[in-house]
């Protein structure tokens, strides 16, 4: 099991701040878009137990997962699992839709946490997944030397998203969606953050990658299986099927009853 990596600032605390409303804000706003029209029976969010990014879905079973135990449930899950989520405790091809926010982020061993994603989705069931851009302007932010850490985990922790895409496509994972956003410069309150909310448009005009929070949807696809039959079966009905031949042409040729392996 992986040590937890800490984070700079707790990450609940940070989403109480006014640039941490801002990202939820557009989080949700995108999760809920992505999820929608998911279906299935079972669906898990894996971290981040005080937000619920599950409420626009309609499965019936939807669930929590992750290393802290809520303390006031933002939803009603139907079960609250805590597990590492390198190490998810459910059965593979069990569950339809996943939904991970920061959850690479927060993980010492990021890909683990993807190849377990890849392994209890069903065929054609979909990860939803959001993370900081490290290539933005809160990223850059965020690594200026001599200036209090802006993001709640580490610079070197971030997964940029052309390393995510790799990622997911080794894990035979196809991107169906994916969102930039919050492209305003990094400040700490909301009267600033409001007015240069006209960056959003801009930026996803102009300098589309460089938004500071990434949010991505992608499907784990499956080669195409070939049901086979019982060896035994199959060779019987061969035989069968060749006396049966051999018998009709030999009742055509000397005007004899076919052999019935039945008599």
């Amino acid at each position: 099991m992986s040590k937890p990596q800490f984070p700079i600032v707790d990450f609940d605390d940070w989403l109480q701040s006014e640039p941490g409303q801002y990202v939820r804000r557009f989080e949700q706003t995108c999760v809920d878009k992505m999820v929608a029209d998911a279906f299935g029976y079972h669906a898990l969010q894996v971290g981040l137990p005080n937000l619920d990014f599950l409420r626009a879905n309609r499965m019936p079973f939807k669930a929590y997962v992750g290393s802290e135990s809520p303390a006031v449930p933002a939803a009603d899950w139907a079960s609250v699992v805590l597990a590492q989520p390198e190490y998810l405790p459910f059965e593979s091809q069990s569950v339809d839709l996943i939904v991970l926010p920061h959850g690479l982020e927060a993980s010492t061993h990021p890909h683990q946490v993807l190849r377990e994603v890849e392994r209890v989705l069903v065929p054609e069931g979909r990860v939803v997944i959001s993370g900081f851009n490290p290539w933005s302007l809160w990223g850059l932010r965020h690594r200026t030397p001599y200036l209090a850490p802006w993001l709640p985990q580490p610079a070197q922790a971030q997964v940029s998203l052309p390393r995510l895409k790799d990622w997911l496509k080794l894990l035979s994972f196809d991107i169906e969606f994916g969102h930039f956003g919050c492209y305003v410069p990094p400040f700490r309150s909301q009267k600033w953050l409001a007015r240069f909310a006209f960056t959003e448009s801009a930026g996803n005009r102009w300098w589309p990658v460089c938004g500071a929070v990434y949010v991505v949807s992608a499907v784990k696809r499956v080669a195409g299986m070939r049901l086979i039959t019982p060896r035994w079966k199959t060779a019987a009905a061969s035989r069968k099927g060749a006396r049966q031949t051999a018998g009709a042409s030999l009742q055509q040729k000397n005007g004899s009853k076919p052999f019935n392996d039945s008599v």
